[in-house]
């Protein structure tokens, strides 16, 4: 059976930051640099998705797999609860790669035209 979670290390409180608080800051390009350590740390689970649980760490780790060339998806936290139940809305499949773009849920939006 595939692994489906894999833990980070450091963990729990001694989880690296993404930088992703500073999104608005005009300084990118160290934003992207103190974010290195973050896309290292995804990296070395193993993982194709990290899971983020605010909107700006899912910007900031989706701009740094891109940015560094790591390129494992970025989900939010809702969009693995809506997959896991079975809805998930259009629009929530932008960030998904192709093995999850297609996958056959309900969606409560386009149900009601």
């Amino acid at each position: 059976m595939a692994k489906v979670f894999f833990d980070m290390v450091p963990k729990r409180s001694y989880n690296f930051c993404c930088c992703g608080g500073f999104l608005q800051s005009g300084y990118k390009d160290a934003r992207l640099e103190y974010g290195r350590l973050k896309d290292m740390q995804i990296k070395a689970t193993g993982a194709d998705y990290c899971i983020a649980g605010c909107h700006n760490c899912h910007a900031q780790i989706h701009e740094l797999s891109e940015h560094f060339g790591t390129n494992y998806g970025v989900g939010h936290l809702w969009t693995l609860i809506c997959l896991s139940l079975g809805i998930l809305g259009p629009n929530e499949c932008t960030y998904l790669h192709d093995d999850l773009k297609d996958v056959n849920v309900f969606h409560p939006e386009t149900a009601l035209e």
